[in-house]
């Protein structure tokens, strides 16, 4: 984690210097550009910063080696679900959820409730009967 840490916690400052200049090009006239650069570089100091935290907890991985070969990153990376409709729901959710926001705010609270009953079922997919795993 040695490499993204570094890329967001050396950016983090660029941002905020880049938010003051943009600053005094526009004369502190236009009220967003000024405002948010300097807030993307507080978020890339946070996620910098929980990166660092992290990287202290855990064992290095084979991508900070850099003598690391590709056949040291073999095995499995994580549990999947590959024939998941969960998320085929939640992508349905979050398209009746912007319809709403153009046809009526009754149409936003159906596609929440949507997305609600898709996010359980994605959480708890493998989790059916007792305690099942």
């Amino acid at each position: 984690m040695k490499i993204e840490t570094r890329l967001f916690l050396y950016l983090a400052p660029f941002f905020v210097a880049i938010g003051v200049v943009y600053g005094f090009v526009v004369d502190w006239q236009e009220p967003v550009g000024f405002l948010a650069l300097p807030l993307l570089g507080g978020l890339m100091a946070m996620v910098g910063a929980y990166l660092a935290l992290t990287a202290r907890r855990i064992d290095a991985r084979p991508e900070d080696d850099e003598h690391g070969e590709i056949a040291d990153g073999a095995g499995d990376q994580g549990v999947f679900a590959p024939w998941s409709w969960w998320p085929l729901v939640i992508a349905a959710a979050a398209a009746v959820a912007f319809l709403g926001l153009a046809v009526g705010w009754w149409v936003l609270y159906l596609g929440f409730v949507l997305g609600v009953i898709g996010l359980v079922g994605w959480v708890f997919e493998f989790s059916r009967g007792q305690h099942a795993h």
